[in-house]
């Protein structure tokens, strides 16, 4: 299947830091373009790939699990490392929770992590049925464009394909045993205003983390897709200050900002 327009994946080549953009589940490398071009723009290399089974239809999803979405920022945050002195890693929702198994993975090899509205569970009675409903039940209603900005709209699904949803579910699990050989610097940003995922799962993921440098900072102007909606700005506006405190090199010519 054709990629939908505006769900392609993209890539800068910029200077020797590097970051890595996750996106969402049933969601798409829209969602985070304007902050990967945002860090492109200050000279940063960036990697926003679109994950299996993303970006086309959710029928597509079915055939997909957690370790495929995992594998392809594998792979991706490996490139980077070839090119980059430094690198970050970065996710909204599952995004995020891909960012913090990349860091438990990786350890030293990566500088930080930035986390947005991060997924760590899967909540209610649903969650529980799945093992038997997606069985029965091929999708149910989505959950893109949670977004309180009038007009803002994220390119995503319109169903939510219960397999996958399953082998989400399986993948918080995996992470959630992780969380504590994260020890990067983490930043993590969250809309207290977040239909899709509760302020639990962020604290479940702090209280977790191994972390000693940890920034929380509260989104209280947006939804749950924060990267597109009223505190997008300060999204990317504290993200690059978050690299460039651990990355000194970021923005001064003839380092980072030579691409």
């Amino acid at each position: 299947m054709p990629v939908l327009p505006g769900a392609e994946p993209y890539r800068h080549e910029g200077g020797e830091a590097g970051v890595l953009l996750c996106h969402g589940f049933t969601g798409s490398p829209q969602s985070l373009r304007p902050w990967a071009q945002h860090l492109a723009a200050h000279g940063l290399t960036v990697s926003l790939p679109l994950l299996p089974g993303h970006g086309t239809r959710w029928e597509d999803m079915q055939l997909t699990g957690w370790q495929d979405w995992y594998a392809e920022v594998d792979r991706e945050l490996r490139a980077l490392r070839e090119r980059c002195a430094e690198v970050f890693v970065a996710g909204l929702s599952m995004g995020g929770t891909l960012a913090l198994r990349l860091a438990a993975k990786h350890g030293d090899a990566i500088s930080g992590v930035i986390v947005v509205n991060p997924a760590n569970k899967m909540h209610g009675a649903a969650a529980h049925a799945l093992p038997v409903v997606r069985h029965l039940v091929p999708s149910t209603k989505g959950i893109a464009s949670d977004i309180a900005k009038e007009g803002g709209e994220e390119l995503g699904y319109d169903r939510v394909p219960l397999h996958a949803a399953y082998a989400l579910r399986n993948l918080f699990r995996q992470v959630d045993r992780e969380l504590p050989q994260v020890t990067q610097p983490l930043l993590l940003l969250r809309s207290p205003q977040d239909h899709v995922v509760p302020p639990a799962d962020s604290a479940r993921i702090l209280g977790r983390v191994s972390s000693q440098d940890v920034t929380e900072i509260l989104l209280e102007q947006s939804y749950h897709v924060a990267t597109l909606d009223h505190d997008a700005d300060r999204i990317f506006e504290e993200s690059l200050a978050f690299i460039g405190r651990l990355a000194p090199s970021v923005g001064k010519e003839g380092t980072a900002a030579g691409g």
